[in-house]
């Protein structure tokens, strides 16, 4: 145990020590924040305007389609579909002669093409302007039906989760953020510190390094110094950019104006409202509390105690096969793309399972691969963004975190079976046949 504690220390200490190291621990925090800036900023810049013209022999279209940010209607009287760009307009959209509630279809004309999003907000308006129609032939005039669509938009959807005699309140928007976050993380550190544990053991092996510790170490005590110190330095990174993140979240609050802070302390004691007497609250300070009150809503101890035992456990669990690959490998790299193949295909489906999982956490297939130990680091992190026990029961979270023990144990074991024959193994090329013999046959 002693030897395998001095391997954690060297591994360890060369890569924390190591300036690349430094320089990602401190600049993704700040990289982080800026994309999270761009991606608002494109999101806001990079809209696509699209101006309409529209041909409509109906008549009625023109006092009920609405513009929005991005399309804006027009009724010109000389455009056809001959001369709409000279005009000045993106598209054309002739609408025919409506005949009863007869199936009609309509036509958009335009030289480029329009996105689905955007096709979609379209059909939604002109069906709109034709059940206002409708309506305002049975009788109901326009201006009560404008009055009525206002006074409609009133509601606003609050979700909670039932605990006992207690509820909180949730909200699936940030569950789906932090459950699509969380899953993309450990799938990007599992090749990142995966490829590492593998790489360092291909150059022991093909510097003869190996050979010598060897001589001093058994070669399980190796492999098992080597992939907990290098997940000591991911654990470490991370611990270091949720305290980064704090920082500078709580250094940037210290920015904010002095009336807003002071109307945002307001809102934040009064649960929301400004208190009595005081002038109403800017739309800075509002969207401030907003924020901070969805943040507010997740069980971030939970979350974060699960994001560690899933990042852990789901490096050990593929780290093991990893190491077990870079020990069989010689000076070719092609061996290596070739034996990594049957690891990283798990790892590419459980993410494309997470991006399903993020949306519809209660499934069947969610739920199984949840439990599964190749899947679940990044699937049930999906799920538990969602709540405890509300999307994932507590059996559930505890059924997974055994499965995943019991499955990092095992590829341990069978990893040191691999690595123990392979690391001194050279000159010959190895298939996934020779590694399952060497694994499961006595030797």
């Amino acid at each position: 145990m002693n030897k395998i504690w001095l391997i954690i220390q060297r591994e360890y200490s060369t890569r924390v020590k190591n300036k690349r190291f430094l320089l990602l621990t401190f600049l993704m925090p700040l990289l982080i924040v800026g994309m999270i800036a761009a991606s608002t900023y494109l999101s806001i810049t990079g809209v696509e305007q699209r101006k309409i013209a529209v041909v409509d022999p109906n008549g009625f279209i023109k006092n009920s389609l609405k513009n929005t940010s991005q399309i804006s209607f027009s009724f010109p009287a000389n455009v056809d579909t001959t001369n709409y760009q000279k005009q000045g307009f993106t598209d054309i959209l002739i609408i025919p002669k409506f005949d009863g509630d007869k199936k009609t279809n309509y036509i958009l004309r335009s030289k480029k093409s329009m996105g689905l999003m955007l096709q979609e907000s379209i059909t939604n308006k002109i069906n709109s302007a034709i059940e206002d129609q409708m309506l305002q032939d049975a009788g109901i005039h326009q201006n009560v039906l404008d009055s009525i669509h206002k006074a409609a938009q009133f509601a606003e959807l609050k979700a909670y989760e039932d605990k006992g005699n207690t509820s909180k309140e949730s909200n699936a928007s940030l569950a789906m953020g932090i459950g699509y976050a969380s899953g993309l993380l450990i799938y990007i550190t599992m090749f990142i510190y995966g490829t590492m544990v593998m790489r360092g053991v291909m150059e022991e092996k093909t510097n003869r390094i190996a050979e010598v510790i060897i001589s001093s170490v058994k070669p399980f005590e190796l492999m098992m110094g080597k992939i907990i110190g290098i997940g000591a330095v991911g654990l470490t990174q991370f611990l270091l950019w949720i305290v980064l993140i704090i920082s500078l979240t709580s250094a940037a609050a210290g920015f904010l104006p002095a009336d807003v802070q002071h109307q945002l302390t307001s809102l934040q004691q009064n649960n929301g409202q400004m208190a009595g007497g005081m002038m109403q609250a800017s739309e800075s300070a509002v969207k401030i509390y907003n924020f901070q009150h969805t943040i507010a809503t997740a069980n971030w101890p939970l979350i974060i105690g699960c994001f560690i035992f899933y990042f852990l456990g789901g490096y050990l669990f593929y780290a093991a096969l990893f190491a077990a690959v870079g020990s069989t490998v010689n000076e070719d790299p092609q061996d290596a793309q070739s034996l990594m193949f049957p690891i990283t295909m798990p790892l590419i489906l459980s993410y494309l399972i997470t991006n399903m999982v993020t949306q519809n956490p209660n499934t069947p297939i969610a739920f199984w691969a949840s439990i599964i130990p190749f899947s679940s680091p990044m699937v049930m992190m999906a799920r538990v963004a969602y709540g405890v026990p509300s999307a994932v029961s507590y059996w559930e979270l505890i059924l997974s975190m055994l499965v995943l023990i019991a499955g990092f144990i095992f590829t341990t074991w069978l990893s040191g079976r691999i690595y123990r024959t392979g690391i001194l193994l050279y000159g010959k090329k190895v298939t996934w046949k020779t590694l399952i013999k060497w694994a499961f046959v006595k030797g």
